[in-house]
């Protein structure tokens, strides 16, 4: 490490100030700034307790805050979306110990984009030779098996290889609409085959068949009501599953407060009642669709609160990309192109390692392939 760079670990986000830590995130990614990932700790949606131990990585030069990485302690795989329980069922049968491991995700939310936060004008690289040492040392000390780097976006990705070769690159595919010039909604579907663009307007007229009014609120148009209505309907979602929701209602408030500008509330009303309802996050260029639930079971009403009502919003106020969340080939028919999705591994146990490399190569190639057969089912002329 330089000698001018230093690195803390923090138990925290507190222990750092939001004007520091944001003046390392891009305007794009609300889901790195200190609000964010601080409500998720102070709301005990993220600590000990549910699993999500901090250790956040931060390089300092002098006072100044130069460099930093959300790091987690993991006791378990959930909220994760990067499953590796086969990996651990398969160490721990072998006598290992898989838990606990280091991660350096955004908790709960599968959004790709930047994990290792640098500042302008820095160099990068002594950076990035910071972190690595942050997180080898954070293995060793703590005795943990494995770290794991989710959803980083490609060139974080490629220098995180040069960085450290001995990474697993493990692919993925996600859906995201991205604007080709269409200009409104009526010019995205004129951009669809004559069979989607009649499926897409049957599905928004099945909904106002039903009685059902969407509506988006954005900001500080969003009331406490209309939050408190949002959470019991995203409470439903994991209910149905059988398991209480990742996140906790305080989570959401403190977002609220901190960050409304970020919030776009799709919600959908019956007999002028809400009813169903899907909480979207704004960054500059890029809309990202996160949590739904609905009272009602209605036909198409998940299709136009998640999909259709995102594309409209983007097309409507200049945004080029909209993440709809992760996984759904359903997204595929509506106009979401596959995107390549990368996550790298860092296993301690040789022979565990090893394994993994060898399945890793193995999925790619599946998942390559599926990739390309998606682009070739795409519904544009």
């Amino acid at each position: 490490m330089p000698a001018s760079l230093s690195v803390a670990v923090l138990s925290a986000m507190e222990a750092v100030s939001a004007s520091q830590w944001d003046a390392l995130v891009d305007a794009d990614q609300p889901f790195l700034r200190h609000a964010f990932l601080h409500a998720l700790e102070a709301s005990g949606s993220v600590g000990p307790v549910t699993g999500w131990q901090p250790r956040h990585l931060t390089v300092w030069q002098g006072d100044q805050l130069v460099g930093a990485m959300p790091l987690y302690e993991k006791h378990h795989s959930y909220g994760e979306y990067v499953f590796d329980w086969g990996w651990a069922d398969a160490f721990e049968r072998a006598g290992g110990h898989y838990y606990p491991k280091a991660l350096s995700a955004v908790p709960f939310t599968p959004v790709p984009g930047a994990r290792a936060l640098v500042a302008q004008g820095v160099d990068t690289q002594a950076v990035y030779t910071a972190l690595a040492q942050g997180w080898q040392a954070q293995c060793q000390r703590q005795d943990l098996s494995s770290w794991h780097l989710l959803f980083a976006d490609t060139s974080e990705v490629e220098a995180w290889q040069a960085q450290c070769p001995e990474l697993i690159s493990r692919e993925g595919v996600q859906f995201q609409w991205r604007d080709r010039d269409f200009g409104d909604f009526d010019g995205f579907l004129a951009a669809l085959t004559s069979k989607r663009r009649k499926m897409i307007k049957r599905e928004r007229r099945l909904v106002a068949e039903q009685g059902l009014e969407v509506v988006r609120l954005v900001g500080e148009q969003i009331t406490p009501a209309d939050l408190a209505h949002f959470y019991s309907c995203y409470a439903i979602t994991y209910q149905e599953r059988g398991r209480p929701p990742y996140l906790t209602q305080d989570f959401f408030t403190r977002i609220y407060h901190a960050m409304p500008e970020s919030l776009v509330l799709v919600q959908a009303r019956l007999d002028g009642r809400p009813v169903a309802a899907a909480l979207y996050f704004r960054g500059a260029q890029t809309l990202y669709g996160r949590y739904w639930g609905s009272e009602v079971m209605a036909d198409c009403l998940h299709f136009e609160a998640c999909y259709y009502q995102g594309i409209e919003f983007c097309l409507e106020q200049g945004l080029t990309l909209f993440d709809p969340g992760t996984q759904g080939e359903h997204k595929l028919l509506r106009g979401f192109a596959p995107h390549r999705v990368r996550s790298l591994h860092y296993l301690a146990h040789p022979g565990l390692a090893n394994a993994v490399a060898t399945f890793c190569r193995e999925e790619g190639q599946q998942v390559a392939a599926y990739r390309d057969a998606a682009f070739e089912a795409l519904p544009y002329k």
